[in-house]
């Protein structure tokens, strides 16, 4: 296999030559970049990478994920680690799955405009627009199982118009829908007696005690559901 070409890219303004097939984030590392923050999983599945870029010849501003996206010749790009967004605080005990208790919180979800931006900017392919619309009518299941794959990157609000923020609206939604629709997992509350009776306790003792070799070994032959 031939060694990949090289391009030119932008990094925050300054421009770095790069091999062509890598990713945003190895192209930061390739560029002498040590990432302590935007890297996370590194697999595309913990949205701490957001980042937000322009190709040449193409007005528009584009959002993404930099473990997921190879870099393109004359690229620019920063990295948001973290979408500044207003969270509200909350005792879910305290709240009804409905609209009310959505409009309450963030209100802000009677101005969206039906424009798909939030969709279009999702690394995930997930219908933001299509949940959103779910929470306007108060839909509390939708909204759980339509943004049930959100890695809260906050990428869908960054170009809202509206000024949203939809995966806060998303993750009180399925909190709601889990506390008040879904039925109590019998095993698990059987696990948790257990471990409140001290069952567990010896066996935590030998796992504890292991050394690396023990514990990866355990972890590979483990029963997978």
């Amino acid at each position: 296999m031939g060694q990949a070409k090289m391009i030119y890219i932008y990094i925050m303004g300054k421009k770095y030559e790069v091999p062509s097939d890598v990713t945003v984030m190895q192209a930061m590392e390739y560029s002498g970049y040590k990432l302590i923050r935007g890297c996370g999983c590194r697999g595309g599945f913990c949205g701490a990478c957001g980042t937000v870029y322009r190709t040449p010849d193409d007005f528009r501003i584009k959002v993404g994920l930099a473990c997921q996206m190879v870099v393109e010749k004359g690229m620019q790009f920063i990295q948001t680690p973290f979408f500044p967004a207003n969270k509200k605080k909350y005792d879910i005990g305290e709240l009804n799955a409905d609209l009310v208790s959505l409009m309450k919180l963030y209100p802000e979800i009677s101005r969206c405009v039906g424009c798909n931006t939030c969709t279009k900017g999702c690394p995930q392919d997930i219908e933001v627009m299509d949940y959103m619309a779910a929470a306007i009518r108060g839909d509390i299941e939708a909204v759980a199982k339509l943004s049930f794959d959100c890695i809260m990157c906050g990428l869908c609000a960054s170009r809202c118009p509206a000024e949203e923020v939809q995966y806060y609206v998303a993750v009180l939604a399925r909190r709601l829908y889990a506390k008040h629709a879904v039925p109590i997992a019998r095993h698990l509350a059987d696990k948790v007696k257990e471990i409140e009776e001290g069952s567990l306790d010896e066996e935590m003792s030998k796992i504890v005690a292991m050394d690396k070799e023990g514990l990866e070994k355990l972890y590979d032959n483990r029963d997978i559901e």
